[in-house]
């Protein structure tokens, strides 16, 4: 598939009930992908939500992406897996993994990237591009890093501090789709929200390839 526009990331340390009623305003107010990160949780609960999430995500058609838990993924036939740091780890998933959506953390390295890129992966992830709440010391990417990897030919996703108020010029910079938890899950109307991020792929360009 082509990951375009709104990938939102589940916060952590929400209850099953919550977490679905959140998960159901981001996806009616047009999240292009979801990725289910819990990394708190025990086994049993992080099954749970994830199933609850995908039966969620089925009925809107976009796919349920699992964080860094190629295992998890495969049990529950999600629509793909989401890893980082280790490029080894890359071409494991993908042979886990057959067919579906493999998406992996670059940081701010473009070699990082045609490394994944070369291993399997769908697409990757470039940031922080901002100061991140969830990741204070997370190593910066610049804007310009998604202009020198449109040669990779897969897409581009951008995460990291992204809020509704410096998303679009992470959309103008090149950014395929932009992932977000803390300014979507923590806004006062998730859904609106949701609907504001989606909005800037129709009325904002990304720059030609």
């Amino acid at each position: 598939m082509r990951l375009r526009g709104l990938y939102a990331i589940t916060p952590e340390g929400l209850g099953t009930e919550v977490l679905v009623a959140a998960v159901r305003c981001v996806l009616d107010g047009g999240a292009a992908a979801l990725q289910y990160r819990n990394k708190a949780a025990g086994a049993e609960l992080r099954r749970e939500q994830a199933l609850a999430l995908l039966a969620l995500a089925r009925k809107k058609d976009i796919p349920l992406i699992v964080n860094d838990d190629v295992e998890l993924a495969a049990s529950i036939d999600a629509d793909g897996v989401h890893i980082g740091k280790d490029d080894g780890r890359v071409a494991a998933a993908r042979q886990r993994l057959p067919g579906r959506l493999l998406g992996a953390s670059c940081y701010e390295s473009l070699e990082r990237a045609r490394e994944a890129v070369a291993a399997g992966a769908d697409y990757v992830a470039f940031g922080s591009v901002f100061l991140s709440a969830t990741k204070p010391q997370a190593m910066r990417a610049p804007l310009g890093l998604f202009r020198q990897a449109r040669t990779l030919g897969v897409p581009l996703v951008a995460i990291g501090g992204i809020t509704i108020g410096n998303a679009a010029a992470v959309v103008r910079a090149g950014a395929d789709a932009i992932a977000v938890i803390a300014d979507l899950f923590g806004a006062p109307d998730i859904r609106a929200r949701a609907a504001e991020f989606a909005r800037l792929y129709a009325i904002s360009p990304v720059i030609s390839r």
